[in-house]
């Protein structure tokens, strides 16, 4: 999926961000880890970016 401009992008975001606050009430811990993994791979294949890079997710950021 490509983006076209920030609004499309800051759709996205809120929509990806308010699915995964659901999943997150839903799923035991493991799951979600591994969906939020998913998720991580996803972006990175879409962008080109390294999404837990770019975030320093290796320092339990989140």
């Amino acid at each position: 999926m490509l983006l076209s401009d920030a609004d499309d992008v800051l759709t996205a975001a809120e929509s990806l961000g308010a699915a995964l606050a659901d999943a997150k009430t839903e799923c035991s811990r493991e799951d979600f880890e591994a969906l939020l993994d998913d998720c991580t791979e996803t972006i990175t294949v879409a962008t080109g970016v390294d999404y837990g890079d770019a975030c320093d997710a290796g320092n339990d950021c989140c």
